[in-house]
C-alpha cells in the first residue's frame, strides 16, 4: 500500500521465511483496496517489539491483526493477549514443523479470554478475506467489494460446470 495510506489491517509474521505464505493476505487486501501494513514481529526473538506492536495497534488505527507463525506459533496468541482488536491466526507449516499440527494446535487452543480466530494451515488468503469481512461490518464499500468477489467466485464455478457438462453427463443441470 502507499506510504500515505493509513493502515487498518496489520499483518505480522515471526520470520521472513513466512512471507511467501503471508503475502497472500496482503495481495487480497491490496486487491480489495484495504490499507494494511506488513512487518516481522517475533514473539521469541523480539518480545518487546511484539508487545509494542500489539499495545499500540488500536491507537495507530488498526482494526484487525493477522498474525502468521510456524512451529510453536506463539505470535498470534501473544498479540491477542495484549490487544482488544480481533486477531486472526495463520498457522504456517515451517521447516521445523510437525506437518503443521504444532502450529495449528498452538494457535487454535487458546485459553478462554484470549481468542484467536484461526484459519487453515498456510491459508493467509482466507485470513485476508476474514479481515475484510470484519471491516465490512462497518464499511459499506468493503462490503460491496466482498459481494463482487463472491459473485466472481460463483461465476467461475458455473463456468467450470458448463465446461465439464460438455464432456460428461450432468443431469442435475438439465
Amino acid at each position: 500500500m502507499s506510504v500515505n495510506t493509513k493502515a487498518i489491517v496489520g499483518i505480522v509474521m515471526g520470520s521472513d521465511s513466512d512471507l511467501s505464505i503471508m503475502q497472500e493476505a496482503a495481495i487480497f487486501l491490496q486487491n480489495m483496496q484495504i490499507p494494511f501494513e506488513l512487518t516481522i514481529v517475533s514473539a521469541h526473538r523480539t518480545p518487546q517489539r511484539m508487545m509494542d506492536y500489539s499495545s499500540s495497534a488500536k491507537q495507530r488505527g488498526l482494526q484487525v491483526i493477522i498474525a502468521g507463525a510456524g512451529g510453536a506459533a506463539h505470535l498470534p496468541g501473544m498479540i491477542a493477549s495484549n490487544t482488544t482488536l480481533p486477531v486472526i491466526g495463520v498457522p504456517i507449516k515451517s521447516s521445523n514443523s510437525i506437518d503443521g499440527w504444532d502450529s495449528i494446535l498452538s494457535i487454535l487452543q487458546m485459553p478462554n479470554g484470549v481468542p484467536v480466530a484461526t484459519v487453515a494451515l498456510n491459508a493467509a488468503k482466507n485470513a485476508g478475506i476474514l479481515a475484510a469481512q470484519i471491516i465490512a461490518t462497518n464499511n459499506s464499500s468493503v462490503a460491496q467489494q466482498l459481494e463482487n468477489y463472491k459473485q466472481i467466485m460463483q461465476q467461475d464455478v458455473m463456468n467450470k460446470v458448463n465446461t465439464t457438462s460438455q464432456k460428461w453427463n450432468n443431469e442435475f443441470d438439465k
